[in-house]
């Protein structure tokens, strides 16, 4: 190899500059060992369950088939029912969704119910 008088070889001028290049060229290397380290471990990863699947109450009167409370307020002009499973599309009042909730998950959540006292 012929040295031309005032020209440096590129190793020479910058060495971190050639260490970098050399671990920007095992790039595509390493990530396709993560992703293929990844694959091989998520089998065993706990899954998250899907809140559609999952239980809202979890020990409110669990012996009860469906939990409604009433609670009698003086002055209310109308019955109301409050939801309380988080899945009814008129929220805050509630729709019925929590009997398909109900049936699909095995809980007993059920409507916050607000009425006039009767006299």
């Amino acid at each position: 190899m012929l040295h031309h008088p005032g020209v440096v070889s590129g190793s020479t001028l910058n060495p971190t500059l050639s260490l970098v290049s050399e671990w920007l060229r095992l790039l595509p290397f390493l990530g396709v060992l993560a992703l293929l380290g990844y694959l091989a471990v998520r089998p065993f990863l706990p899954k998250k369950k899907q809140q559609k699947d999952s239980l809202i109450n979890l020990k409110i009167q669990k012996e009860n088939p469906k939990v409604v409370n009433e609670i009698n307020i003086e002055d209310l002009c109308l019955t109301k029912a409050y939801c309380r499973c988080w899945r009814s599309k008129t929220f805050p009042v509630c729709d019925g969704s929590h009997n398909k909730h109900n049936e699909l998950t095995g809980d007993n959540v059920g409507p916050l119910i607000l009425k006039k006292k009767e006299v």
